[in-house]
């Protein structure tokens, strides 16, 4: 079992930063490819970035490509998204997820999430 913890969410004005950080325990932290998915209200759950077990490979969704960075540190057992540019439609609930596979488009495990409003 790894036990996801996110946090970093909050109301931030458009064109602002945010980041997002997300602990995990329970296994070995490097064993897991980590992601970052996010849900809009009304809307399906989406990929937003990936990063692989090492940190050496990164995806990232066309939408946030060029203002969203994610990283880890093996070391601290954490993951993170560093957010700029904030726009609007980036207003949902931020998930981060653990898979044994790159890239961790069905991940096996879940974060209960955090909220980021992004207010124009």
């Amino acid at each position: 079992q790894v036990l996801l913890v996110e946090s970093g969410g909050g109301l931030v004005q458009a064109g602002g930063s945010l980041r997002l950080s997300c602990a995990a325990s329970g296994r070995t932290f490097s064993n897991y490819a980590m992601g970052w998915f996010r849900q809009a209200p009304g809307k399906e759950r989406e990929f937003v970035a990936a990063v692989s077990k090492s940190g050496a490979l990164t995806r990232y969704a066309d939408s946030v490509k060029g203002r969203f960075t994610i990283s880890r540190v093996n070391a601290n057992n954490t993951m993170y998204l560093q957010i700029y540019s904030l726009k609007p439609e980036d207003t949902a609930v931020y998930y981060c997820a653990a898979s044994l596979v790159y890239p961790p488009l069905n991940p096996t495990y879940w974060g209960q999430g955090t909220q980021v409003t992004v207010s124009s």
